[in-house]
């Protein structure tokens, strides 16, 4: 015959099975480095050295392009090359990027993943190029600014991934405010704003389907693999494109070592670039990341308007500041979002554990009354 004390007992060893069963499910997902985020030192680390290898980028796509007189579609194509060669040594030589971890063979579905995202790397490059065609650098980049609500969407569609109410409404100022500063000489063609707007779109999507692939609890690619394998896929996306669009009777006549050497120089900095953001996508969530791209396009504005001498107006430096404030609204909306959560959840838990209780408890103790 049972006791009443073995049955709270039993009780008290459910209730606490449950918490935890549900705790470890929500969480099991998240190393410890992950959950802090961008207070992480190695997750600033990267961010930092994702902003300085974008501006090198930017900067020799500039020299490229204006100065050398060099073809946009040749200069994507050896930007792809680079990566994917970079990419195969660096998964070999991680360079303190990440830590090897030993697998037995490729997960499922290894290279549909690596289609689609290679897929949406060359047609985020294609795009950005038709756009440039016919509408101006500032133009691409205010239609950019809406990237974070399109990424809380797709984060939430892909990832179930839910933003709170003050973090969404956080991302206005950042939106805003790189409209702003990047809001001088617009033009508007239909062509452009179309490309512009799908740019956006794919780049958004092939941010959060990489944070699924790097950050997945079944299998998690590192970010060389992502980098090297995503690259070999859009290369071969891309040879048809190349033989459409290159002029090799112009690039043939133009390439010297001059050129060669900062095709090369600018593929190494864009391969840098991108694996720096993937390292930095598995320490922050996308909505997080989509901020800290759009915090960097401002960035990179007020550097482009240094290097290359770009007249500064006064929506810029408000766009600047608007930005700035936005920032550090998202952080701390992003804090008390997370501290409602956290309180809702346990709520939540203690209703749910608390009714499970009461249903045992009468059912243990009617059978402890009918029990001769």
């Amino acid at each position: 015959m049972l006791k009443k004390s073995d049955v709270e007992m039993a009780l008290d060893k459910a209730k606490m099975m449950a918490a935890t069963d549900s705790i470890i499910i929500k969480d099991s997902s998240l190393t410890d480095e992950e959950k802090k985020g961008l207070m992480n030192p190695r997750a600033l680390l990267f961010l930092a050295i994702w902003y300085f290898f974008s501006f090198c980028t930017l900067f020799l796509n500039k020299y490229v392009l204006t100065t050398l007189k060099g073809d946009p579609t040749l200069l994507g194509a050896m930007q792809m090359v680079m990566t994917t060669c970079l990419g195969f040594l660096q998964m070999y030589m991680p360079l303190g990027f990440y830590s090897n971890i030993k697998r037995n063979g490729k997960p499922p579905n290894f290279w549909r993943n690596m289609i689609i995202v290679g897929t949406m790397r060359f047609s985020n490059i294609v795009l950005g190029l038709v756009a440039l065609k016919f509408v101006a650098v500032s133009f691409t980049e205010t239609v950019k600014s809406s990237a974070p609500m399109f990424t809380v969407a797709i984060a939430y569609m892909m990832l179930g991934e839910h933003s709170g109410f003050f973090t969404i409404l956080s991302l206005i100022p950042i939106m805003f405010g790189l409209g702003l500063c990047s809001s001088y000489e617009l033009s508007f063609k239909i062509e452009g704003f179309a490309a512009a707007l799908a740019a956006n779109i794919t780049e958004c999507l092939q941010n959060v389907y990489s944070k699924m692939l790097i950050s997945s609890a079944k299998y998690r690619y590192n970010p060389a693999e992502l980098q090297f394998f995503t690259s070999i896929s859009s290369v071969l996306v891309q040879i048809p494109a190349c033989f459409l669009m290159i002029d090799f009777q112009n690039a043939r006549n133009s390439m010297d070592l001059t050129i060669l050497a900062a095709f090369i120089l600018n593929g190494a900095c864009f391969h840098f670039q991108s694996i720096s953001e993937y390292v930095l996508m598995s320490y922050i969530p996308p909505v997080t990341h989509s901020v800290a791209n759009t915090v960097k396009r401002a960035f990179l504005i007020w550097l482009s308007i240094i290097v290359f001498g770009n007249p500064v107006t006064f929506l810029s430096g408000l766009g600047t500041v608007i930005v700035t404030i936005g920032v550090l609204c998202y952080t701390k909306a992003k804090q008390i979002d997370t501290t409602k959560g956290a309180l809702k959840y346990t709520r939540d838990e203690e209703i749910s554990v608390n009714g499970s209780t009461k249903v045992t408890s009468d059912f243990k103790l009617k059978k402890l009354e009918t029990k001769p």
